[in-house]
């Protein structure tokens, strides 16, 4: 998917709404646990009920690593699911990856052959040749960890290096990098007061955003220091959606929330 068509459907559904798939066995309503796949059972209702709300889904690897190949089955068979029935929406596979050259390779073959999602969250900490092979992939966006939202983002992330924070270093450095126009960024919502910096650097590039919700991040903050002309921002929530509800109403008390997200949304875009 080009970010064309991505700007394009954030017009149409009046949203820049970004979900989440975090599964949690011990978190998702019981009587899913009968189900033959739990973690796509719960997934699929939560799709089915939200699809029309959001521009994109970001399913965490970790969430389904953790369960072994049942999880990278389910994974396997959420995004299958999504492309299928709804190919508008924009798929993110939340794997923070990073490593030498052929190793990120094989794991952008991974996420982007194999699976078919339209971008991977990328750490940029080994620099140039551990995320050019991610960039290499055409019509595919590797998404740079730029300023997280984590209490431990100060530990390095905002420390001056020469006059000026190693996130700003990020930033300008990786505008170097073969196909950079294939880049967009992750800048935690808790971080709102520093994306006026950020659209300074990056003016154009669409930025991932969480922390919205659960995390404490305020959406006006974000969208009023970091929205350009082409919106730019896809806001992810995960938990304060998918969790709304641990009952048999979960996907409806989900598509509730993401709603009201949404409505929010649309008044910023007007």
């Amino acid at each position: 998917m080009t970010t064309q068509q991505l700007t394009q459907q954030i017009q149409k559904k009046k949203s820049f709404l970004c979900i989440g798939l975090d599964v949690d066995l011990n978190k998702i309503p019981q009587h899913l646990l009968q189900e033959e796949d739990p973690i796509f059972a719960f997934n699929k209702a939560i799709i089915d009920a939200t699809h029309h709300l959001c521009v994109a889904y970001k399913p965490n690897t970790a969430f389904y690593e953790a369960y072994g190949l049942k999880g990278w089955k389910a994974l396997e068979k959420t995004i299958n699911y999504i492309n299928q029935n709804h190919p508008e929406i924009f798929t993110i596979a939340d794997a923070k990856r990073g490593d030498i050259g052929n190793t990120s390779s094989m794991y952008a073959k991974a996420f982007f052959e194999d699976l078919a999602f339209d971008s991977v969250t990328v750490a940029p900490y080994m620099g140039k040749d551990s995320v050019e092979p991610f960039l290499a992939f055409e019509n595919k966006h590797t998404i740079l960890l730029a300023l997280t939202s984590n209490q431990g983002a100060f530990d390095f992330q905002t420390k001056i290096i020469d006059g000026k924070e190693v996130y700003k270093h990020v930033l300008e450095t990786s505008k170097t990098w073969q196909n950079s126009e294939n880049l967009m960024y992750v800048v935690g919502a808790t971080k709102a007061e520093f994306l006026a910096d950020i659209r300074q650097i990056i003016p154009n590039s669409f930025l991932l955003v969480p922390g919205v919700g659960a995390q404490g991040g305020n959406l006006q903050d974000v969208c009023k220091y970091g929205m350009n002309d082409r919106v730019g921002l896809l806001i992810n929530s995960s938990r304060g959606i998918i969790y709304a509800s641990n009952q048999d109403d979960f996907a409806q008390a989900a598509a509730k929330k993401a709603e009201a997200l949404q409505q929010d949304m649309e008044v910023i875009l007007k």
